[in-house]
C-alpha cells in the first residue's frame, strides 16, 4: 500500500517535469494548411436610414439651361392655314382733320332742270293704217312739246337714256313695232279674237333729233274709245 503511493507520486513528478518542459521549449513550425471552401452568400441587410437633402442643382430657363446654343436656320414655310374668325371691332378712332372748304357753287334753278316727258292716248275707234306711225292724239301730258300728236312721233331734244312704254286695247290680233328713225327696234304681239290689253316698253339711248314712234303691222286691231284706251308714253331717265 505504501509502495503504491510512492510509485504514484514518482509518476506525478515525472509527468509534471514533462509538462513543464513542453511549455518552455517550442518546436519547428509546421506546413500551412490549404484554404477552406468559401461559405454561402449571406442574406441582404436591412435598408439603412434616409440620407440628408442634397444641395440645389443649377437653375434652368423655359428653353433649357441658361446658356443657350446658336440659333438654328429657319424651317421651310408651311401651307397657309384656314382663315380665322373675325375678331371684335376695334375702338372708334379719333376724327380726322377737317378738309379744306371748297369753292361755293353757282346758284341752281329747279325750273331749268333737264326734263322731257309725254303721255298721250288714242281717241279714234278705227284701226290705224298698217306700216304707218300710230297717232295718239289725246294729250295727257307734254309740257316740253317733245311729242307731236299730229305725226305720232317723239323727237329728242336732250341726249340721254329714255324709257318708252305703251298699253294697247285690241279686239283682235295686234302686233306693234317700236321704231327709231325708221328702224324697227322691237315688236310686241298679242293674238285672239276677243278684247284684250297688251303692253311693252324699253330703254333707248337717244341723240338730239332722234325720233321714236309706234307703228301698226298687218295685225292692227288697235282700239281707242272710252273704257278701251290705248296709251303711248315716254320720259327722260338720265341725260348725257
Amino acid at each position: 500500500m505504501e509502495s503504491n503511493c510512492i510509485s504514484l507520486m514518482l509518476l506525478l513528478t515525472v509527468l509534471g517535469a514533462l509538462v513543464s518542459g513542453l511549455e518552455t521549449a517550442s518546436g519547428i513550425p509546421g506546413i500551412p494548411g490549404s484554404h477552406g471552401v468559401p461559405g454561402m452568400s449571406g442574406k441582404d441587410g436591412r435598408d439603412g436610414p434616409k440620407g440628408a437633402k442634397g444641395d440645389p442643382g443649377p437653375s434652368v430657363s423655359a428653353g433649357g439651361l441658361e446658356e443657350s446654343g446658336d440659333k438654328g436656320d429657319p424651317g421651310i414655310k408651311g401651307p397657309i392655314g384656314k382663315r380665322g374668325r373675325r375678331g371684335p371691332s376695334g375702338n372708334k378712332g379719333d376724327p380726322g382733320i377737317m378738309g379744306v372748304i371748297g369753292e361755293k357753287g353757282k346758284s341752281g334753278d329747279y325750273k331749268s332742270t333737264l326734263k322731257s316727258a309725254f303721255s298721250a292716248k288714242r281717241k279714234v275707234y278705227t284701226y290705224p293704217p298698217r306700216d304707218s306711225p300710230i297717232k295718239f292724239t289725246d294729250i295727257l301730258s307734254n309740257d316740253q312739246n317733245h311729242y307731236d300728236s299730229s305725226t305720232g312721233k317723239f323727237t329728242c331734244h336732250i341726249s340721254g337714256y329714255y324709257y318708252f312704254v305703251y298699253h294697247a286695247t285690241s279686239n283682235n290680233n295686234l302686233c306693234v313695232n317700236m321704231n327709231k328713225n325708221g328702224e324697227t327696234i322691237t315688236s310686241f304681239c298679242s293674238h285672239g279674237d276677243f278684247v284684250q290689253v297688251s303692253s311693252g316698253g324699253l330703254v333707248l339711248h337717244l341723240q338730239v333729233s332722234d325720233k321714236v314712234w309706234l307703228e301698226a303691222t298687218v295685225y292692227n286691231a288697235l282700239m281707242g274709245q272710252r273704257n278701251h284706251d290705248s296709251v303711248f308714253s315716254g320720259f327722260l331717265l338720265f341725260p348725257d
